[in-house]
């Protein structure tokens, strides 16, 4: 079938699948491959030759007709049987509808309306957890006037319990519980939710939380002691907790108010007590704690996801894009290794399948194992995970210039290289991990995807420019100083200038994707760190200490005299560094929890133009050790020429004096932010978070339990991360005692 497909040899292709699904009528695949096939040969205008067999295959179908006729009769074959009916038949006649109507064919109406064989279909297999993805890809045949009308319809068909006056009337099995949960889903995918006011979703939330409680009873069913089910199994009734978490979701999407985030983490806690091991909940965990800016909880929440092998790919990128910028850098190191472990041995591992598959004469599998290998040593996450993880080690461990050396050595960076394949990159992800149920508007499109990626390249190009930029600034020669080179190479000044255009042009490229203000689906991906980069000014302030680099340079390149421009330009460009700084530092203030009417309000956006500040003040302080390394010497021969010509009372040239004023401003402006820092740690420390209110007053006691608990792991990651970023910012001011000159 796979070669007759790459051939073109479509008459063979619909022949060979009309065989195979008369022996094997429930096979999908079979059924996509004929109505491919089948539109192809119509398209070509195929018709059967006059003698002879139609191909090699046997007998062709060469029009809509035949097909009709086909899954018709595929249908009737079922209907003989009467239980265990397959799926196959039904949903091959939707498919066609479907792809009639796309084609403008109006025999799309000999098939019957498809609203009534979509009820016709959620009859036969309502009580089927499948039955909702089988029916979401054909929600587009319905009319839009038609969704409340079929909703109302196959709910009338789901047996529930007659209710009390004023109680909800609930499912007496779980074939029942999974009629009504599919209908549920179906309302939501169809809009319903998202129509709803206030009211009626909260009325919704009560009700899919009273269900999945009630259907947790089943689980306890499943064995004959009656005892809880396996924590490896998942509860009958998670997918409630899911849609209820998803409606919670949306409100906090309408309103910004964050009550309902709190609701949703505590809601989520309990289905993870009684599903332990229900990826769904962790996902949806993980990235919700993200968004609080809190990405303590998430390192335990994805490492019992228990990610394997090509996971660490496809996923990865949920935990990777929050560690470093929520300030948590060990965290941020073991999240990186996570990924970083698997993509080195799968380098390895694949030559050991090639030479097994040469070995064992399995050579078929060889150009397999070759793609494979490709698709992941050009993957965007590799690449993006070993940038930001030598970033991180430098940020962490280079405290001066000539750490920063040896540093970049181990590493074995090279500025003039770049090793990156953006011409053959390759988006892993998956965009899909988490469950939705939303309407196909409000769902992740191709173009989502596609700016997506462009983004996430944007990204990545800029802060691979900004490592070589580093790696430039520590590599480069200085005149008085002809042996500091490593391993005989050294950075040329041309190199340095060349990236620092690059870098120009990718922060323009940067400014105009943000200026779209692209919004992604909330269970799509996530946002790069590019527009709050952009927004801090830490891109525009480390461009201009690279900038201030090239000047530096020219001034050793050229001495103290006839320099003076050059020398104006330097005092000039110290001064701006400051004042983007304190712009930077300017954006940090706040408070991370803000408690209003007890109410509570998280701002991450704190933390991460924290850890932009951190970062941007190492590259600050890399800069200033290469001026004072330049400057140092130079000083020392103007004193020695005073000395010798005996001219005590000749003043300084002001770079001199302006270099000090900057690095005591420089010294003065991180203490106030390590201040600010610990008044930060002060205020979290003292809050009360148990005796605020967030809406909790319809919440159970178990429930505000949960709510308070999740609370808490909220405040405990915010202080980790201060922690974490008051000592990296203590080392960095350790180090302004080196600049001195």
């Amino acid at each position: 079938m796979a070669l007759y497909k790459k051939l073109d040899r479509w008459p063979e292709c619909n022949a060979l699948s009309r065989k195979l699904l008369l022996t094997n009528p429930d096979d999908w695949q079979f059924f996509l491959s004929y109505f491919d096939s089948l539109f192809h040969v119509i398209d070509e205008s195929w018709s059967p030759p006059e003698e002879g067999e139609h191909s090699l295959e046997g007998e062709v179908e060469s029009s809509v007709a035949q097909a009709i006729k086909f899954v018709l009769d595929r249908i009737s074959a079922e209907e003989t049987k009467g239980s265990r009916q397959l799926r196959g038949p039904y949903l091959a006649r939707l498919e066609l509808i479907q792809r009639l109507r796309q084609r403008g064919s109006p025999e799309e109406k000999e098939l019957g309306e498809p609203h009534e064989l979509m009820f016709q279909y959620f009859e036969k297999f309502g009580d089927k957890p499948c039955c909702i993805s089988d029916l979401k890809i054909f929600l587009d045949l319905l009319a839009p006037n038609q969704h409340v009308q079929f909703i109302n319809r196959v709910m009338e068909t789901v047996p529930l319990t007659a209710p009390a006056e004023g109680a909800i009337a609930l499912p007496a099995d779980t074939k029942a519980l999974q009629r009504h949960l599919c209908v549920v889903q179906l309302a939501r995918s169809l809009g319903l939710h998202h129509a709803m006011d206030r009211e009626h979703k909260l009325s919704l939330i009560h009700e899919l939380k009273t269900r999945y409680r009630h259907g947790l009873e089943f689980g306890k069913l499943r064995l004959p002691s009656g005892k809880s089910s396996l924590k490896t199994e998942l509860q009958y009734s998670d997918v409630y907790c899911l849609l209820a978490a998803h409606v919670l979701i949306d409100m906090w999407a309408e309103t910004g108010e964050e009550w309902s985030l709190w609701q949703c983490l505590g809601l989520l806690e309990e289905g993870l007590i009684q599903s332990p091991s229900n990826a769904q909940f962790k996902l949806l965990l993980i990235l919700i704690f993200c968004r609080l800016g809190a990405f303590e909880p998430v390192v335990d929440l994805y490492s019992s996801l228990d990610a394997k092998h090509v996971q660490h790919d496809t996923i990865g990128y949920l935990l990777t894009r929050y560690a470093e910028s929520l300030g948590q850098f060990a965290a941020s190191s073991q999240s990186c290794n996570f990924s970083l472990r698997f993509f080195h041995s799968n380098q390895k591992d694949t030559s050991e399948y090639i030479i097994q598959a040469y070995k064992y004469g399995a050579f078929e599998k060889i150009p397999e194992f070759i793609a494979f290998r490709n698709r992941l040593n050009s993957s965007l996450h590799f690449a993006q995970v070993r940038t930001e993880r030598m970033l991180l080690d430098l940020f962490l461990e280079a405290n001066i210039l000539s750490s920063l050396e040896e540093n970049i050595k181990s590493m074995g960076l090279c500025p003039e290289e770049d090793d990156i394949p953006w011409n053959d990159m390759r988006d892993n992800r998956d965009l899909t991990v988490l469950a939705s149920w939303d309407p196909k508007d409000r769902q992740l499109s191709e173009e989502h995807r596609r700016w997506s990626l462009e983004e996430e390249t944007l990204w990545l190009r800029i802060r691979s420019l900004t490592l070589r930029l580093i790696a430039a600034l520590a590599t480069l020669n200085h005149t008085v100083e002809p042996n500091n080179s490593q391993n005989g190479v050294e950075c040329k000044p041309n190199t340095l200038r060349s990236l620092l255009k690059q870098l120009h042009f990718a922060l323009e490229s940067g400014k105009s994707f943000s200026e779209r203000n692209v919004q992604y689906p909330f269970l799509g991906p996530p946002s790069t760190r590019l527009a709050p980069a952009l927004a801090s000014g830490c891109l525009q302030c480390q461009t201009s200490a690279f900038q201030f680099v090239s000047d530096v340079y020219d001034l050793d390149a050229n001495g103290m005299d006839d320099t003076t421009a050059v020398q104006e330009s330097i005092g000039n460009s110290l001064k701006s560094l400051l004042v983007q700084l304190k712009d930077i530092f300017n954006k940090c203030k706040g408070d991370l929890l803000e408690v209003k009417d007890s109410q509570c309000k998280t701002k991450p956006s704190i933390l991460e133009n924290l850890v932009f500040f951190v970062e941007t003040i190492s590259i600050v302080l890399w800069v200033s050790s290469y001026c004072a390394n330049v400057l140092r010497p130079l000083k020392s021969n103007l004193q020695k020429k005073k000395k010798k010509k005996k001219e005590t009372h000749t003043a300084a040239p002001p770079v001199f004096t302006r270099y000090q004023e900057y690095v005591a401003s420089l010294q003065t402006l991180i203490s106030e932010v390590l201040d600010h820092i610990k008044g930060l740690e002060i205020t979290l420390a003292a809050l009360k978070l148990e005796s605020l209110s967030l809406e909790d007053s319809a919440l159970s006691e178990a429930e505000r339990k949960f709510t308070k608990a999740v609370r808490g792991k909220v405040q405990s990651s915010y202080q980790h991360s201060l922690q974490e970023v008051g000592e990296l910012l203590k080392k960095r001011l350790d180090t302004l005692k080196s600049l001195k000159i």
